[in-house]
């Protein structure tokens, strides 16, 4: 019809806010080839606000690692992005792409979801490039990088290695931080402590899956008085039918402990397998 309006003629400002949800592989892939009106919308920063990576975790609230199904997805991702762009195999990598696309958002990223095997100098890129970042999910964490994201509120970890010095340096820099995922965790007596004694103002915290024994758990629960939500489902060290630790966990919303159990079973012995140190490491280019 001749009155029918075309997407195309569509305000740029309205076709930013559309394309800001469509996520990081239509905006590089599909958008920019539609119309140059497409393309120039893409462009803007406010399209890349929230840059997430493909695999790793699955879901805002719940994500899960798998880093050898994500690197499969990212490596099909960034195969057809090097095709359509003609770039050079010889001249490419994660790191190089990774900037790229960061180099997009022009330091309005607020959130951004790593590849698990992102090299060290992309996570400096990251903190160099995204000032303004308040939810970050990564494999392991560079605590040092920590203090040049002032206004982060939530961590998405996974794994527990080194969430001391981490979480010391959230303490520090990070006064409005309340949420911390941490996949994988190994929730000692150290582990316990630091999340009571450094971030005591918590008001989401995930373990689910973890290895945590009873006492642990009760440190937190005794410490971390404005917890609204915390999940400990899943998890080995304590039992679910627990009553008193029903009890110091009356005061939270939204508490969840199903399937936790102090009794390792045989498949326990998968845990040992869950931590190698090479698959916390970073990649180097």
């Amino acid at each position: 019809m001749e009155n029918e309006r075309r997407w195309e003629d569509l305000n740029v400002d309205c076709l930013v806010n559309v394309f800001g949800r469509v996520g990081m592989q239509s905006l590089l892939l599909d958008v920019p080839f539609v119309c140059k009106s497409w393309y120039t919308a893409s462009l803007s920063p406010s399209c890349w606000e929230c840059l997430i990576f493909p695999g790793v975790f699955d879901g805002f609230d719940l994500p899960t690692l798998d880093l050898w199904s994500s690197e499969g997805e990212l490596g099909t991702f960034m195969d057809r992005f090097r095709c359509i762009y003609r770039i050079d195999e010889d001249r490419f990598s994660v790191t190089a792409f990774l900037k790229v696309v960061v180099n997009r958002s022009r330091g309005q990223a607020t959130v951004v979801r790593l590849p698990g095997f992102c090299s060290l100098e992309a996570m400096k890129y990251v903190a160099d490039v995204c000032p303004r970042l308040k939810a970050l999910y990564v494999d392991k964490m560079i605590a040092e990088l920590t203090g040049k994201w002032k206004d982060l509120e939530e961590l998405f970890l996974g794994s527990s290695i080194g969430i001391e010095k981490t979480l010391s340096e959230i303490g520090i820099h990070c006064k409005k931080f309340w949420r911390l995922h941490v996949g994988n965790a190994y929730i000692c007596n150290a582990e316990a402590l630091a999340i009571v004694k450094l971030v005591p103002n918590i008001k989401h915290l995930s373990l689910r899956q973890a290895d945590i024994e009873r006492d642990n758990l009760v440190t937190i629960l005794q410490g971390c008085k404005e917890l609204v939500a915390l999940d400990v489902s899943d998890c080995r060290g304590f039992d679910e039918g627990d009553d008193e630790i029903y009890k110091l966990a009356s005061h939270i919303t939204n508490f969840r402990c199903e399937g936790s159990s102090s009794k390792y079973s045989s498949d326990s012995d998968d845990n040992l397998d869950r931590n190698p140190v090479y698959f916390f490491g970073y990649e180097s280019d």
